[in-house]
C-alpha cells in the first residue's frame, strides 16, 4: 500500500490521467476522424497530455481549493 502522506499526488496523478485521456480521445476523435490508426495518435496526444496536466492539477489543486473554501459557506 502506499502510505497515506502521497494520496494528494496519486490523486492527482489518477485525476489528471483519466481527464487528460478523455480530453485528448475527443480531440483526437474531432480532428481526425474515425479511422486506421486514430487509437496510436490518440494515445500519443494522450501520454503528452498527461505529461502536462499532472504537474499542472499538483500546481493548481492547492490553488483551487483556496478558492473554494473562500466562496463556499459552511453550514
Amino acid at each position: 500500500m502506499i502510505p497515506a502522506r502521497y494520496a494528494s499526488i496519486l490523486f492527482g496523478l489518477i485525476l489528471s490521467g483519466l481527464m487528460s485521456c478523455m480530453v485528448s480521445g475527443i480531440a483526437t476523435l474531432r480532428a481526425t476522424g474515425l479511422g486506421d490508426g486514430v487509437f496510436l495518435l490518440w494515445m500519443g496526444a494522450w501520454m503528452t497530455s498527461w505529461a502536462i496536466a499532472f504537474p499542472a492539477v499538483l500546481v493548481v489543486a492547492p490553488l483551487t481549493r483556496r478558492l473554494v473554501a473562500r466562496l463556499v459557506r459552511e453550514g
